[in-house]
Parts: structure tokens; sequence; C-alpha cells
């Protein structure tokens, strides 16, 4: 096996692309980041892969701090010792993941892996096959020294990514759907404050949420649903090749149980199989079973479920 790093975006996109695209609902936020993100930092960002004897990819792993770290493992991967040796190759070069976020069960492998500090029980692959901007081995130095402290593992959400492929029929709730406007900068940063304490997501300032709610202003992609006045959001949230994900969808407390999140979802949704895309999907909170249901209700299934597990240090200090 050998552990390549890639200082190149585009490189990594090319190779590792179409790997991603075969499963592109379950692989969509690692798709979206490489392809629809701006590239700010990347200097900070880990895209790497682990390759077989043959060459083949076995496992692709994109990190962009300080978010935690999404894997994707192939079918001859999952059991070749491709997480361990990812873990162990991670703490040689000393690169620290807050955390881990992809598939339940890869999630955990990859948490024991790198917080039991044992790794990859085989030799560690160099090489030099893989030249320019792509960075094989021990092209990057250092030592797990950097990781002197023994990490725990703590469990932080469950998340299950749903698609659609064609919208179901609903009842439509009362109200109307329209795009989001300069008043709404009076109230959504709030909403989206609430949406990211219910969902346990980084709770940005008020002032940062209100300077990105405000660039999707005239861009048709911030729907509101409105009944006499606002009572429900849904956003156009990242796109893939031939998808694209719904996001921040909030009701507040206030309005919920009258179907404002079903109609203001269903007409993001629509518009997104209108334009031309064959799938959308969404994260669902697996502990919130009125939301998943809504979303079952419009025609949304079930890709996997997804474990975010955070990595802490142990109070204990002992080493690795």
């Amino acid at each position: 096996m050998e552990f390549n790093r890639y200082t190149d975006v585009d490189l990594f996109i090319t190779d590792v692309l179409d790997v991603l695209l075969i499963d592109e609902a379950r692989n969509n936020l690692i798709i979206s980041i490489l392809v629809d993100s701006k590239r700010d930092n990347v200097d900070n960002w880990l895209l790497s892969t682990v390759t077989g004897d043959d060459g083949d990819i076995l496992l692709v792993a994109v990190c962009t701090l300080p978010f935690s770290l999404l894997l994707w493992v192939s079918d001859g991967g999952s059991g070749s010792g491709a997480v361990e040796f990812l873990a162990s190759e991670l703490r040689i070069i000393g690169f620290k993941p807050p955390g881990v976020m992809t598939e339940r069960k890869l999630a955990r492998q990859f948490a024991d892996a790198y917080c039991g500090g044992t790794g990859f029980g085989g030799s560690r692959v160099g090489g030099s096959g893989f030249g320019g901007s792509r960075v094989a081995g021990s092209g990057f130095g250092g030592s797990s020294s950097g990781l002197s402290n023994r990490l725990s593992s703590v469990w932080k959400t469950t998340m299950v990514i749903m698609r659609l492929d064609k919208l179901s029929e609903y009842k439509k709730a009362p109200g109307f759907c329209r795009m989001l406007c300069e008043d709404d900068i009076s109230f959504t940063p709030l909403w989206e404050h609430a949406f990211c304490v219910d969902c346990s997501l980084p709770v940005y300032k008020l002032s940062e949420s209100e300077e990105r709610i405000k660039a999707r202003i005239g861009k048709n992609i911030h729907y509101i649903w409105v009944d006499g006045q606002p009572v429900a959001q849904a956003v156009f949230g990242r796109n893939t090749p031939n998808g694209a994900a719904v996001s921040w969808v909030y009701t507040p407390p206030e309005h919920r149980g009258r179907g404002y999140a079903t109609s203001v979802v269903a007409e993001l949704s629509k518009n997104i199989l209108a334009s031309g895309k064959s799938f959308c999907c969404l994260f669902a909170d697996a502990a919130n079973p009125v939301s998943c249901t809504v979303y079952r209700k419009l025609g949304y299934y079930d890709v996997c479920e997804v474990d975010e597990i955070k990595f802490v240090l142990d109070k204990s200090e002992k080493n690795c």
C-alpha cells in the first residue's frame, strides 16, 4: 500500500472524481468540496489517497480544517487495512484531524485505529512513483511525536444521507414560497444560529452569518415560505455534477407542525430536478424522526447513516 498526499487540488480531482461519482449522493460532501467550493487556505487541507500494489485507489481522504476528516473506501479497500494504514500515516506526518465524519462503520473503524495509536501493523511504504504535485509516503516528514498525548474518540452526532430522484405528491401548506430579500437579514441569521444549535453544528457569529446570507440575495438559492409572515426556509446548498444538496432547512418552534418545512423543501427540490439535475440529497438528523418523516413523505430515501466522531486529548497524558 502507498499513502499519497496531494498539493494540487486539480490533480487530486482528476485522480479521484470518477471513483467518488460511482455513488455520488453518498459522496456528495467530498465531491462538492472539491468541485464547488472556494479554495481558501488549501495549504491546510489534507487531500490524500491510499492505493494498492496495483495502483488502484482503495481510500480517499479529505480534510479542510477546522472540519472533520471525510473518507471514502472502495469495496476492496474496506477490509484491506487501508483505513488503519491511513491512520498510521497521519500520525507519522503529524496531521491532526479534529474528528472524522463518514459512514458509521467506517467512522468507528478509523477512530479506533487513529486513537488506538497502533495504526497499520505493516511497514510504512514511502515511494516516489508519483511525481509533481502528488506527494507520496515519506515526502512529508515528521513523526507521531506531535500526537504525544493519547487521544479519545467522542461520538458527536449521527446524520442520515437521503436522496430524492422524483418528488412525491404532498399536501401544500398555507402560504407561498419566495426568494430571500434584504428584509430577511433581520431574522435569517438568527434562524441559522438556531439551526446549528439544534443540529449540534459549529455556531457562527451572527455577523458572519449575516454576510454569508447577504451573499445569497439575488441568486435564487435561499427559499422562504411565507404564511402571513416568514415561517420556514431551505437553501440550495451544494452542487455535484449530477445532483444538488438541500441545506439549512429550518422552521422556528412556534411554526412547526403545519407543513411549512415540507412545502419549502418540496419547492426547492422540485426546482433542482427541473433544472436538469438527476437527484437532490440532504443530511437529516437521525435523532429527529419528525424531519426524517417529512423528507421521506416527499420521496427522499435513506442512502446511509453517517457518524461524526470528535477526537479529544485524554487527561491521562499517556504517550501514544
